[in-house]
């Protein structure tokens, strides 16, 4: 399934526009990383082992990125050198991923995507530290109780001072370099992540939905990604 994305490229002050289903948005981003990033990586592979779960065997390869924070990629099959391999980029979220948390979909998108690449005959989920998109787990506190005062997801960040989304995408796009993919196919229900990757050079083929259905505690939260956030939900 193909997806459009808009994405309007400004050389002059290195700001990329990106145009969806939502509202416009911009994000800044340093262009010329772009062409130096195979010179100067943002993330390196120090460890790969074999990892038995109860979605299937995968190999599990870490990564250390130049700022210290430690990602990983669960694969499986061989991906190297090969196109379209359906992959997942998941933002680590302790509350849901860890401690089965009903606010969000994390969880659920998560083991779906591993159960997924389980059953195909190649694919990824790369795991990156960037809890509460970017904002890091006390500050996503902050918003939980800023919601449970009736502020949706975008206003709470908002009023802690950061942007929508503080997820960034180099680090993602180096992990794909450094395996070996030549195209994925996204799997994702967030056009601006499609964006932020090919902003980086990723080529991505297609995109894959992942939507899971809502309960009485995230309800609001999907509709705010959809309304607010251009998910194709």
């Amino acid at each position: 399934m193909q997806v459009h994305v808009d994405v309007r490229v400004d050389l002059s002050n290195k700001r990329i526009r990106f145009r969806g289903r939502m509202a416009e948005s911009e994000c800044m981003s340093n262009l010329e990383n772009v062409q130096t990033m195979h010179s100067t990586p943002v993330v390196r592979i120090v460890a790969k082992a074999r990892l038995p779960s109860r979605f299937g065997t995968f190999t599990v390869v870490g990564f250390e990125s130049e700022d210290g924070k430690e990602h990983s990629a669960v694969i499986h099959g061989d991906v190297e050198g090969h196109s379209a391999v359906p992959l997942r980029v998941h933002s680590e979220c302790f509350t849901g991923d860890v401690m089965g948390s009903l606010r969000c979909d994390c969880r659920d998108q998560l083991e779906a995507s591993l159960g997924m690449i389980a059953g195909e005959e190649r694919g990824v989920v790369l795991y990156l530290r960037q809890e509460g998109r970017g904002i890091g787990l006390a500050n996503k506190i902050r918003a939980y109780a800023l919601q449970d005062a009736g502020l949706d997801t975008v206003q709470a960040n908002h009023a802690l001072g950061f942007q929508d989304d503080e997820r960034r995408y180099d680090v993602a796009a180096e992990m794909i370099r450094q395996l070996g993919i030549e195209s994925i196919q996204l799997i994702t229900n967030n056009p601006n992540k499609i964006a932020g990757l090919q902003a980086w050079g990723v080529k991505v083929d297609g995109r894959i939905p992942l939507k899971m259905p809502p309960n009485e505690f995230n309800w609001a939260y999907l509709q705010t990604k959809k309304s607010k956030s251009g998910h194709l939900l």
